[in-house]
């Protein structure tokens, strides 16, 4: 075996050159990464993601074969940059690519390294950590000869070397502590790479180290007794290494000019600090123990000599010097202790150890072999990892969930507390910054939105118009048919007996009822109407304060006592004003803080870290969720000051309650509170009142509307069957041609039992056609009924302006537009026929009128020929068998949209009921809140009571 590589570079008290050591590299044999490690991507991901893998695969092997043929006129540098990216990317290839011998690994990888020490000696491992090994001895190596390369000559070369020697220090020391342990259980090794092996290395790079602070402390002229600390501490780390050389198994692995190297060493360094420390004490004239000194480190100087073999002959140069000016000082010392001092030379073995002083350490080299920034197979993660990462974010979770818990229930203390104490609202009443509630803020803006009080007299002649405007329709609709009566008056008594169709006072009994129930509701709106006028004018006063603007101006004002004894208001709300203050700030703090913990752990991607982590992933969950303890102590601190805050401004209020009598305060403000929440309450009791009523006009009207289109179409009929009449009786009595049995041809009114007649075709009838209308007609029709005020949920908003309509632009036979509509439970009126009407005792039976041909058709019926027998009102008619003029016909429906958003009444259903004389269905006088009517068919007769809730 070689000795070991050395150079001699440095000075010492012997004003020589000072010998250190250098490391050779490990070699090893070549091996092919791509084939296995491809071949494993292909089986357990996808042929996809191996094609994918290809540049990662070709740079691996690169790298590999680089590592085996180093080129010998590469400076060091690129070497080291080498050895480093290679262990990175070993590092990515672990987490990925289980390599053992287990068959459901990769088992084809067989890493080949031979000892540094012993050229002869080789060991073969299936295990990626012995290949990691090998990688980090190199390393270490290089930094060595990186150092012993440097000129220490000068300041920077010096520097240089030390770092260098700090580093190759801390590449052993990662061997030892990281991988030297799996190594070792993987199999064969060789004796380089064991933890005695590599401790050994790593304290004589220490050592070295330190001699370079030895060489700048000289150089920089420092004092003795720091000399002798430095010296004395490079003297430790060579015995350390002297030590670990001298047992197994490293003592029967190593040469022999290592161990007598490092005795020497450690010797030589020893006797340094003796000297150097002789020096200090000479200074002190302390001759005794400067002799005492002195003799030791001769004496061990001596002893090293004696036993060392096979050492470089410049360290022996260098200790003979070290020796030749120890013992020239001795002799100066005793002469001068024999003739002047004459004090007593302690023994050798009860001198004080000299103290020694570390200025090196193992440099850290994880940055170095962080592979978390590389971009190695970053596509392939493996379960473990996978399920690594999720336990991480889970350890995290738990950590922002149970800060974010402590801020946010700080957070509501504070809030509960300073509205208990009714702060900061009572310190802002004394600057004159009043406040009310949020909601009952929110609930006065919106009744000044919409006008205040002061607008409810303009949706009171809304009611007053809406009014008007159905009492004049229902006048027009009892003039038509008092005029249709007085006119079947004047034609009975004019024709007489041949005067043979229903009275009209019989046929319209069911319309009348129904227009008398209209006039009794509408005369109970009124009475309605009436009370809410009076509950406005009796209740003004009160809505008042809801025209004042802003509404906290009606609040009172908290004063500052008019006497004082001791003039301290200012100083005690200034006290309680800087303290809300502190307050409002650590809030602010604590605000920051939880913004602070998710911004972390947004960015807290440990993956990259996770994946190139060749340890324990619980040691890198613990020193990565070590980052959230500085945030979580800052928290602790925030909530442990917001308690003694709280507490220091309890104090502080009931100072400032008793000298400002905030109790008679509170009660006036609570007070005002109360006002203003009654005159809101009776302003929506009142407006809602309104509201009803105007939904209640709106109905009224469209019901009384569609019963005149009811009368106009049994006007126009009517009108029609007498002009039909008349040509019939002028025909007969221009020729003189009577029937035998004295009645008119084609008017056989059958009784209420029989059944209709065909219809007998007139030429008149098919000369001149007519459209066909179909009447359904209801057996129980219901008028609308008002009923008690109930709140409804259009609030305060009002019902769209509804202008009085004009009724006599249209003539009888239409139905009037209509402008509103019915809530939006009210079903839209179109019907077909009796199966139309579920769940409703109603009877209908159709009903056929001659029309003329010029007639407006709003809505179409049947016609019949003036042949036909009329029908008689109230009673029930079956049609032919097989279809006939008197079958139902489908009801068109009036799609009229109004302001209120729901379907029109359409007045297209049955209004006369099944016999003139039959019961009304019971039920309450007037429709339920809010008004929405049903049907019309559902109307009943009205009642003594009002629409509105009793004021």
């Amino acid at each position: 075996m070689s000795a070991p590589t050395s150079a001699a570079s440095s000075t010492s008290s012997s004003d020589k050159v000072s010998v250190m050591l250098a490391i050779y590299e490990k070699k090893t044999i070549s091996i092919d990464l791509y084939d296995p490690l491809r071949k494993y991507i292909s089986n357990i991901y996808s042929e996809r993601e191996a094609q994918a893998q290809e540049d990662d695969l070709n740079a691996l092997r690169e790298l590999r074969f680089d590592l085996e043929k180093p080129s010998s006129t590469d400076p060091l540098s690129t070497r080291r940059d080498l050895l480093q990216s290679y262990f990175r990317a070993l590092s990515a290839v672990e987490s990925r690519f289980p390599i053992s011998p287990d068959r459901s690994h990769i088992n084809t990888l067989d890493f080949t390294w031979f000892d540094a020490f012993k050229s002869s000696k080789k060991a073969t491992q299936k295990n990626i950590h012995f290949e990691k090994a090998g990688v980090l001895f190199n390393l270490g190596a290089v930094y060595s000869q990186i150092a012993l390369s440097c000129d220490r000559s000068d300041a920077p070369g010096l520097k240089q070397a030390c770092n260098s020697f700090q580093t190759s220090a801390g590449a052993f020391a990662f061997l030892r502590d990281n991988v030297a342990g799996k190594v070792a259980i993987g199999g064969t090794t060789t004796v380089d790479v064991s933890a005695e092996c590599v401790g050994m290395l790593e304290r004589l790079m220490l050592a070295q180290a330190q001699e370079c602070f030895f060489e700048k402390v000289i150089a920089d002229g420092k004092p003795p007794g720091l000399c002798s600390k430095v010296a004395r501490q490079v003297s430790l780390y060579y015995e350390d290494a002297f030590k670990a050389l001298n047992s197994a198994p490293l003592s029967q692995h190593f040469d022999r000019s290592w161990i007598s190297h490092m005795q020497l060493k450690a010797s030589q360094f020893y006797a340094e600090a003796c000297y150097r420390a002789s020096l200090d004490l000479h200074q002190k004239e302390e001759i005794a123990e400067e002799i005492a000194r002195l003799k030791s480190g001769t004496n061990a100087l001596t002893d090293a000599k004696k036993s060392v073999k096979r050492v470089a002959p410049s360290l022996l140069d260098s200790v003979g010097r070290l020796e030749s000016n120890m013992k020239r000082n001795l002799e100066r010392a005793m002469k001068e202790n024999d003739r002047v001092y004459l004090m007593r030379v302690p023994a050798l073995d009860s001198l004080e150890p000299i103290p020694a002083a570390s200025l090196v350490k193992p440099a850290s080299l994880s940055e170095i072999f962080d592979a978390s920034k590389e971009r190695w197979f970053a596509n392939l993660i493996p379960d473990n990892s996978a399920k690594a990462l999720s336990r991480y974010t889970e350890m995290v979770d738990d950590i922002i969930r149970t800060q974010a818990e402590k801020l946010q229930e700080e957070s509501e203390i504070t809030r509960v507390k300073l509205k208990e104490m009714d702060l900061p609202e009572s310190v802002l009443a004394l600057e004159g910054n009043l406040s009310l509630p949020i909601d009952l803020k929110e609930e006065v803006e919106d009744v000044q939105v919409i006008g205040g009080p002061s607008s409810l007299e303009a949706e009171l002649q809304q009611l007053r118009d809406l009014k008007r405007v159905n009492q004049e329709l229902l006048v027009q609709t009892e003039d038509l048919l008092k005029k249709e009566e007085t006119e079947d008056i004047q034609f009975r008594t004019h024709f007489g007996t041949r005067y043979n169709r229903p009275e009209s006072s019989t046929m319209t009994k069911n319309l009348k009822d129904r227009l008398n129930r209209f006039a009794a509701n509408i005369k109970q709106a009124s009475d309605s109407d009436a009370r809410i006028e009076r509950a406005v004018k009796d209740n003004f006063d009160l809505m008042a304060i809801l025209d004042i603007r802003p509404i906290e101006s009606a609040l009172p004002n908290l004063a500052r006592p008019i006497m004082s004894l001791d003039g301290n208001e200012d100083a005690i709300l200034g006290s309680l004003k800087q303290s809300l203050r502190q307050l409002e700030t650590l809030g602010a703090q604590r605000a920051g803080l939880e913004d602070m913990l998710k911004d972390m752990k947004r960015k807290d991607d440990i993956l990259p870290k996770l994946m190139a982590t060749a340890g324990s992933s619980e040691d890198l969950f613990r020193k990565e969720i070590s980052k959230y303890d500085n945030i979580c102590e800052e928290i602790a601190q925030n909530i442990n000051a917001q308690e003694q805050l709280l507490l220091q401004i309890q104090v502080q209020n009931g100072e400032f309650a008793a000298m400002f009598n905030l109790e008679d305060y509170k009660v006036s403000r609570e007070k005002c509170y109360k006002q203003i929440s009654a005159a809101m309450a009776k302003f929506r009791e009142i407006k809602n009142n309104i509201n009803e009523g105007l939904k209640f006009y709106v109905t009224l009207q469209d019901a009384i509307t569609n019963v005149k289109q009811q009368c106009s179409e049994f006007v126009t009929a009517r009108s029609l069957q007498y002009k039909d009449m008349l040509e019939s009786v002028q025909t007969q009595f221009a020729g003189l041609n009577f029937p035998p049995d004295g009645k008119q041809p084609g008017y056989n009114y059958p009784s209420a039992s029989q059944p209709n007649p065909s219809t007998v075709a007139d030429p008149r009838i098919t000369s001149r056609p007519r459209p066909s209308y179909s009447y359904m007609l209801p057996s129980n029709p219901v008028t609308p009924q008002p009923s008690n005020y109930n709140y409804v949920s259009t609030g305060l908003n009002n019902p769209p302006n509804m202008p009085p309509r004009d009724l006599n632009d249209r003539s009888q036979s239409q139905p009037l537009p209509v402008s509103y509509t019915y809530p939006s439970s009210v079903p839209p009126h179109n019907f077909t026929g009796p199966q139309n009407l579920p769940n409703m005792s109603l009877q209908v039976d159709p009903r056929s009128y001659n029309y003329p041909a010029s007639m407006p058709q709003t809505n179409p019926r049947h016609v019949y020929s003036h042949s036909q027998q009329y029908p008689s009102y109230g009673v029930q008619q079956q049609p032919h068998n097989g279809g006939g003029l008197y079958q139902p016909q489908p009801q068109p429906q009036r799609s009229t949209q109004s302001g209120y958003g729901r379907s029109t009444y359409n007045g297209n259903n049955q209004y006369y009921n099944n016999n003139a004389s039959s019961q009304q269905q019971s039920g309450p006088p007037y429709p339920r809140p809010p008004y929405s009517i049903p049907t019309p068919d559902s109307y009943q007769g009205g009642g003594p009571a009002g629409y509105y809730k009793n004021q």
